[in-house]
């Protein structure tokens, strides 16, 4: 029998597991600290509890750790980590160092039913949800994860659609007793679901970035799928209507494609969809996979395309492009060739 893992439980869930084991309330307090803040990997390490507190534990729960079973490493120092699931699946999470950042981006799902035309991860499918403890793991289970200084929800999976695990997730990463991260420290990316994107706005602090990519409603439902469902115009108005504070950001995602979605008539519609929003747009170089008719706009083409959103008022960046060479950029993550049938 497998047993329940600690890692990736809340202090409340902590509190009630404490509790049903007839243990002191207090002991939970005490879990936090070793699941959370140091580096041990098993119940019996946990010193401070009795012996008695220790035997409970171990009978019914595992501590829960999971190693990842291949690195891989850029040439630009950009790792990427393969970690074993639950359901006997694979997810990979990249680690991303650029001076005196070490970003990890975090899958959220075993696949993804999202379906993008632009995305490895689309055309993979989608194969299991990921537990908080399994999201969580990306961080604490790498070397780095006491150097880990930003983390992005930008890996495997569409983090609206496993909204539960993904914001118990944060709730580890944000609290005294978890990781004590800064929320400004942690970006959760959405294609657009509505009804996740208001909760993730009112049950966490942490920054929003949403995948645009066209602000056209028929070229958006051609490259997403999820436009007929939710069209951006929902997106945007209920993100117009949230009050962002000078903190929190919001920022738009978008892949620039060769003769799709790089010319001066996108520039007009973007800088009119959002227009009163103070926000960013990351453009990112698109990289190629196959059995898609996209390619990725040229260098020329791209600056062009900054320089117009600009001249709108609109803070525009281009995005470095990390660990092409062993597939960790932007989507190009997939575990398809692992998944055991």
């Amino acid at each position: 029998m497998v047993k329940e893992a600690l890692f990736g439980k809340t202090l409340n869930e902590l509190q009630e597991l404490v509790l049903e084991l007839g243990l002191p309330k207090f002991t939970a307090k005490q879990l936090t600290d070793w699941l959370y803040k140091k580096e041990v990997t098993s119940i019996e390490e946990m010193t401070n509890l009795s012996k008695k507190a220790r035997q409970l534990l171990t009978e019914k729960y595992s501590f829960g750790l999971i190693n990842s079973t291949k690195v891989q490493e850029s040439t630009d120092g950009t790792k990427k980590y393969l970690f074993p699931t639950g359901n006997e699946k694979f997810v990979e999470t990249a680690m991303i160092p650029d001076k005196d950042r070490k970003t990890v981006c975090v899958s959220s799902q075993v696949g993804c039913k999202m379906g993008c035309l632009f995305c490895m991860t689309g055309k993979q499918g989608f194969q299991g949800q990921l537990t908080a403890g399994e999201i969580v793991n990306q961080i604490r289970n790498i070397p780095e994860w006491q150097e880990v200084t930003n983390i992005v929800y930008m890996g495997m999976g569409e983090p609206f659609d496993n909204l539960d695990e993904v914001l118990k997730s944060t709730e580890i990463m944000t609290s005294e007793w978890g990781f004590a991260m800064s929320p400004r420290r942690i970006t959760v990316s959405s294609i657009g679901i509505v009804p996740g994107l208001v909760r993730f706005l009112n049950e966490s602090e942490a920054h929003l970035a949403i995948s645009l990519h066209t602000p056209f409603h028929e070229e958006r439902q051609q490259l997403m799928p999820v436009e007929i469902a939710y069209p951006l115009e929902d997106v945007i108005e209920e993100i117009r209507n949230w009050d962002f504070g000078r903190q929190r950001r919001v920022s738009f995602e978008y892949i620039v494609f060769h003769g799709l979605n790089d010319t001066p008539a996108h520039v007009r519609e973007m800088a009119k969809l959002l227009d009163g929003i103070k926000c960013r747009i990351n453009l990112i170089r698109f990289h190629p996979i196959p059995n898609t008719p996209l390619k990725g706009t040229d260098e020329a083409t791209l600056v062009e395309f900054k320089e117009g959103l600009e001249k709108k008022g609109i803070t525009t960046t281009i995005r470095a492009s990390r660990g092409q060479d062993i597939y960790a950029a932007c989507g190009l993550l997939s575990t398809k060739a692992l998944v055991k049938n």
